[in-house]
């Protein structure tokens, strides 16, 4: 696979490309994402589907550019596909043809299935779900996903989307009440196998709906992707976006470039979520873009990354991990501690993998500046791990790297982060515990430690010299009673 892969998604509302360069067999990191608002079925679903010339030009004009960009990033592989508006149309082969003989830019159109299936891809490898039902909801059609054990085994295809609606209904000024009937009438024909606890959002509509509720709420992380939500705390919150006037639309955190398009797109999504059954909801900033880029990279691993193994972490270590052996090291140790100290402590089980990568990634920010590099790492933390994790994970693993140092967490740090975080008292334990790990490999040795606690007393034996160790861990502010001994193992 190429190096650097552009790929070009042409939508009924927008057109976007994303430019991917990989830093390893299955480590990738965006580098480019353009979008332009082409509107490429603007007017189409009045005139029979035919895509009109205004239209058509706009997105030769945006695709043309989007070829010069690729080009300046030197992608040696280009992908693009059209989905609803173009896929419908009468005249799609002319269009396609045209910016192929113009452009010399191949478009492959494909159908609604493959769409909720590029989708589920994008889920299942890129979001932390085992189960559930995407629901990908586009300008011309909603595309659907059902996920079982990471196993995408359904998919389905609905003629509903946010400016198909829009032309028909909102624009006309025709009653809201028929526009509902319309979605249901559609509705009907999706399979009664579609129903699930969780929904997991795609599409610009749902991030627009997840970017109002998260400021309405208050969330301390920006991140939209891996936000999720019980549908009971914010179904009413929604519900007033589909009924709003387009010039009360900002009062919800609706930004300008959705106004026209939010309220049917609710609606939609509403109707979708009730026929469901969904409970909670999960917003996915990844869709069919990063769908189609996965699903050329793990053609042969049947289209999943490998047991264990995350993106986001990879990418990091592949960019900045100063020592691949020493952060291995680290992430063991971080491990043998906690397996230690979780029976005595009362520690979450499920945060014996959060201190691992913690330790495994404590020194990434060194590659910015050795000084502070505590913080430059937590920063990197905050702002590349997203693939795969939820916001609470994110978060505290930030926090256990932000404060591997000396010092436990500061209240002024994680007061607005408290609803994300574990209580004070299992938070100071795992910062410590990743303290403790950077202290014990003061002199860098990757040698693997033996751990034992007993009456107060952490024992920890390493094949390597400790006088280093013994010096920092001195220093470690402790979150409760607690000794360590170091032996010397031969």
């Amino acid at each position: 696979m190429a190096k650097r892969t552009a790929i070009v998604d042409i939508g009924s509302n927008s057109a976007r490309m994303v430019v991917f360069e990989r830093t390893s067999r299955f480590g990738f990191l965006l580098l480019n994402e353009t979008r332009s608002r082409v509107r490429i079925s603007e007017g189409a679903y009045e005139k029979g589907g035919e895509l009109q010339e205004a239209a058509m030009l706009r997105a030769e004009k945006a695709l043309a550019e989007f070829l010069t960009i690729a080009k300046n990033y030197k992608a040696r592989k280009i992908l693009c596909v059209a989905t609803s508006a173009v896929r419908d149309a009468p005249n799609k082969k002319a269009f396609i043809k045209r910016i192929e003989k113009k452009l010399g830019l191949k478009i492959k159109v494909i159908d609604g299935h493959k769409e909720a299936w590029l989708g589920g891809v994008a889920a299942v490898n890129l979001l932390p779900v085992e189960n559930g039902i995407t629901v990908d909801i586009g300008g011309g059609s909603t595309d659907m996903a059902r996920i079982e054990n990471r196993r995408i085994v359904e998919t389905f295809t609905l003629n509903l989307g946010t400016v198909r609606l829009k032309e028909l209904f909102f624009d006309k000024k025709r009653p809201i009440e028929e526009a509902k009937a319309y979605i249901e009438g559609v509705l009907s024909t999706l399979p009664a196998s579609f129903r699930a606890d969780l929904a997991i959002g795609i599409g610009g509509t749902v991030r627009a709906i997840s970017k109002a509720i998260m400021q309405h709420r208050k969330h301390a992380v920006e991140l939209v992707h891996a936000y999720h939500y019980d549908l009971n705390d914010e179904k009413r919150f929604i519900d007033k976006v589909a009924h709003a006037s387009v010039m009360k639309l900002g009062k919800y955190g609706i930004k300008k470039d959705r106004l026209d398009t939010i309220r049917p797109g609710a609606l939609i999504f509403l109707s979708v979520l009730e026929r469901i059954g969904a409970k909670e909801v999960m917003t996915s900033g990844v869709g069919v873009r990063e769908g189609l880029f996965l699903s050329d990279l793990l053609r042969n691993q049947n289209h999943l990354f490998p047991a264990n193994f995350n993106p986001s972490i990879r990418s990091l270590q592949d960019r900045f991990c100063t020592d691949p052996k020493l952060s291995a090291a680290l992430a063991a140790t971080a491990g043998a501690l906690f397996d230690a100290l979780q029976e005595p402590f009362a520690l979450p089980r499920q945060a014996r993998r959060h201190v691992q990568i913690a330790a495994r990634l404590s020194q990434i920010g060194i590659r910015l500046n050795f000084y502070n590099y505590h913080k430059h790492s937590a920063y990197f933390i905050m702002n590349n791990l997203d693939y795969g994790f939820t916001h609470e994970e994110m978060v505290l693993i930030a926090t256990l790297i932000r404060f591997n140092k000396r010092r436990l967490p500061k209240e002024s740090f994680t007061k607005p982060y408290k609803k994300l975080l574990p209580d004070a008292d299992a938070l100071g334990w795992l910062s410590y515990i990743v303290s403790l790990t950077q202290a014990i490999h003061a002199n860098r040795s990757h040698g693997r430690v033996a751990c034992r606690f007993r009456n107060e007393v952490l024992t920890v034996e390493a094949p390597f010299a400790t006088h280093l160790a013994s010096e920092r861990i001195k220093t470690l502010e402790k979150p409760g009673p607690i000794a360590v001994q170091l032996i010397e193992r031969d």
